[in-house]
C-alpha cells in the first residue's frame, strides 16, 4: 500500500452555504470546523490545508442552549494592567455577531499556522446578503 501526499494545488476547494437560523452554536461550529479542515473528504492530510469555504448567513439567528445567553462571558485583555474588558453573549450577538462564530470555530482548529490559514476561508454575514453568489456555494442543511 502507498500513502499519496497531496499538495495544496491538487485538492479542489468547494464552497458551501450554511443558513445560521435558530441553529445551536456549538453543533454548528464544530460541523464548519470540519468542512473547513477537511475532514469530511477522503482526501484529508492533517498537516495541509485540504478543507473548503465556508459562508454563513444570518449569524444574528445563532442560539445557544441553557442559560448561556446571560452567563457565558467573553473576555479581552489590552495587555496593561488593568486592561480587562468583558461582555456576555447576548451583548456581543447584538454588537458583533460575527465574532461569536469566528471565536468558537477559531477554538475547535489547531493551534498553528495552519489556523490562520484555515480561518480565512470561513466568511460570516450576520443576514441574508452575501457577495460570494459568483463561486456557486452549495447549500448546506
Amino acid at each position: 500500500m502507498k500513502t499519496t501526499a497531496l499538495r495544496s494545488q491538487d485538492i479542489e476547494q468547494k464552497w458551501y452555504l450554511i443558513d445560521c437560523s435558530n441553529q445551536t452554536l456549538g453543533r454548528l461550529s464544530v460541523r464548519v470546523a470540519n468542512i473547513l479542515r477537511g475532514k469530511t473528504k477522503p482526501e484529508y492530510t492533517p498537516n495541509a490545508d485540504v478543507g473548503d469555504f465556508v459562508v454563513l448567513i444570518n449569524a444574528k439567528n445563532i442560539k445557544v442552549t441553557g442559560s448561556k445567553n446571560e452567563n457565558k462571558i467573553y473576555y479581552s485583555h489590552s495587555g496593561y494592567p488593568g486592561g480587562i474588558k468583558k461582555i456576555n453573549f447576548k451583548d456581543l450577538l447584538e454588537k458583533d455577531p460575527e465574532k461569536v462564530l469566528r471565536n468558537s470555530v477559531k477554538g475547535m482548529l489547531p493551534k498553528n499556522k495552519l489556523n490562520r490559514q484555515i480561518i480565512k476561508k470561513l466568511k460570516i454575514y450576520s443576514d441574508e446578503v452575501h457577495p460570494h453568489e459568483a463561486q456557486n456555494p452549495e447549500v448546506l442543511s
